[in-house]
């Protein structure tokens, strides 16, 4: 089983998008998701057509209560489940501050869930918190969306010094395995730039920076796209709204790729066999 963070702690950079329909176009291809919902605005829970009342089952019953995620979770259809979020998720940051062991509350639910998922994707919010923290304690991977622009790279050296201190301190699995670009005009030279700065940058550190020295930038280019724009707004995931369009076609390429990773990690077990 694979548990992957999406994080960016800058917001409109395609995070929610790309966990939503990389979750959707892995349950196409025949693998069990299940999506955790762990930004108190409930981008992801709604572009998935879920909306959490009070007192329903949710995140922040998860965290913060005696839920398992098992008993918030809800079935989107045979490969593709949620556990959605909803505001109440902003108060555990204040109730969660005092509590011994904070950072570790998701990891020992998701290791106490016995649905035999192929992945966990985790939509996090955009900043460092407790929420954010307790994703990276509890998955193997970081997934993190860019924006093709000048401001892309800002803030990305503290988003990996937070990534670098968990693995170090608090989940020595932890690597950053996935990187890729969002909103993607090819028409632009300042997209093609900032591809090339950001490819060098990864190429320069791999190597002395052991959380992500296996870290791939995918080939895959989400395109900008109106159809993933309109899609969360039908609670739709791009697969649902409209099949056929760029945006669609993107995801299922980027979705090619993570499984093809999978491939590659099992190589050496075989040979090693």
């Amino acid at each position: 089983m694979r548990s992957i963070a999406v994080i960016n702690q800058k917001g409109g950079v395609g995070k929610t998008t790309t966990s939503v329909n990389l979750a959707a176009a892995l349950a196409e291809a025949g693998r069990r998701v299940c999506v955790l919902d762990l930004d108190p605005q409930a981008h992801a829970s709604l572009h998935l057509g879920i909306t959490t009342l009070d007192g329903e089952p949710s995140m922040y019953e998860v965290l913060c209560g005696d839920l398992s995620i098992d008993q918030a979770r809800r079935n989107l259809s045979d490969n593709l489940s949620i556990v959605p979020a909803n505001l109440d998720l902003a108060a555990s940051e204040l109730e969660l501050a005092s509590e011994v062991g904070r950072e570790m509350i998701l990891r020992d639910k998701m290791d106490a869930d016995e649905e035999p998922y192929d992945y966990f994707i985790l939509d996090c919010p955009p900043s460092l918190g407790v929420l954010t923290v307790n994703a990276l304690v509890a998955v193997g991977e970081v997934f993190l969306p860019l924006q093709p622009h000048f401001l892309a790279l800002h803030g990305l050296s503290k988003l990996l010094r937070t990534i670098e201190v968990v693995s170090r301190r608090l989940n020595s699995q932890l690597r950053l395995t996935g990187v890729m670009l969002c909103m993607y005009d090819s028409n632009t030279r300042l997209a093609a730039e900032v591809s090339t700065d950001i490819d060098e940058f990864f190429a320069a550190n791999t190597g002395s920076r052991r959380f992500f020295q296996d870290a791939q930038f995918f080939d895959t280019r989400i395109r900008r796209n109106i159809r993933l724009a309109e899609a969360p707004s039908f609670g739709q995931s791009i697969f649902q709204y409209s099949g056929e369009s760029n945006g669609a076609a993107d995801y299922r390429a980027l979705a090619e790729e993570v499984l093809a990773q999978e491939v590659a990690a099992e190589q050496p077990q075989r040979m090693a066999a």
